[in-house]
């Protein structure tokens, strides 16, 4: 395993590509209404980036085989990589967007799960629990800090909600690559793993089913969704280690608004 540390320039670069990232699922989310769809939700994403934020999806023709939309777009039982389609939403569903945008040869990543109209009691509180895990692990971070107190955060606070962690997707490096070293697990034990060492840049990403965690992956090769159909949420940021803490990348607007702090002010803990 080789992990990139990053220089300050390089954080300054991601700085940008994070906040850009951002910038797309803050624009999306008023046309995540019930009615529309998928397709249509990735192709105002894919114009916004190309032609206003003059960015590049990194997730179009990614990967083997080649994934056909700048955009992840995962509804309801859909774990992760779900592909765009005609698909239209409908009031009750959740849906997570997942976008990585390309600046100046750096990436931001970052996903939400949104809920479509009024949604049941237990879709919500899948996301809600499904948000408040990832911010379990991102206050884990700190020089000295291990993957695996990250990985044990979220997987103890989710079990504890009856909840489970799906393990064979994680988080992982990031910087001039779309995917580096280390791979960032949702579960795992304190103490264990790779030590955090500050100018390390990751992504935390728990993906969560109200059922249990098996799942499969449909042939076009990219889908991946819950074995017993229940429901699955997921969260995302991109952050670097500091020499004191964290530095998130990807904050969103309504964050910001909230007062969260890029560098250590986040929700309370329940």
């Amino acid at each position: 395993m080789t992990i990139t540390l990053k220089s300050d320039a390089d954080l300054a670069k991601m700085r940008v590509a994070g906040r850009l990232a951002a910038d797309v699922l803050d624009m999306i989310e008023p046309y995540v209404v019930p009615g529309v769809t998928t397709a249509e939700l990735n192709r105002r994403c894919h114009d916004y980036m190309v032609n206003e934020q003059h960015t590049i999806p990194a997730c179009l023709n990614y990967g083997s085989p080649p994934f056909p939309a700048s955009t992840c777009i995962s509804v309801n039982h859909v774990i992760c990589h779900g592909i765009p389609s005609d698909k239209t939403l409908k009031n009750g569903d959740i849906v997570n967007i997942d976008v990585t945008v390309i600046k100046d040869g750096w990436h931001g990543d970052t996903n939400r799960t949104f809920l479509v109209g009024e949604t049941g009691v237990l879709a919500q509180r899948l996301v809600d629990i499904t948000y408040e895990a990832m911010w379990r692990g991102i206050r884990c971070v700190r020089p000295g800090a291990t993957l695996g107190d990250i990985g044990h955060a979220i997987q103890q606070f989710a079990e504890n909600e009856r909840f489970s962690i799906v393990r064979e997707f994680c988080g992982h490096g990031i910087g001039r690559g779309f995917h580096e070293d280390p791979q960032v697990l949702h579960f795992g034990q304190p103490g264990k793993g790779t030590v955090l060492e500050a100018g390390m840049t990751f992504t935390i990403e728990p993906m969560i089913n109200a059922g249990k965690r098996d799942l499969k992956i449909l042939n076009d090769g990219w889908t991946v969704v819950t074995r017993d159909r229940s429901l699955s949420a997921q969260w995302e940021h991109t952050l670097a280690v500091t020499a004191d803490g964290y530095e998130i990348f990807t904050l969103s607007a309504a964050e910001r608004a909230r007062g969260i702090s890029p560098t250590g002010t986040v929700p309370p803990a329940d």
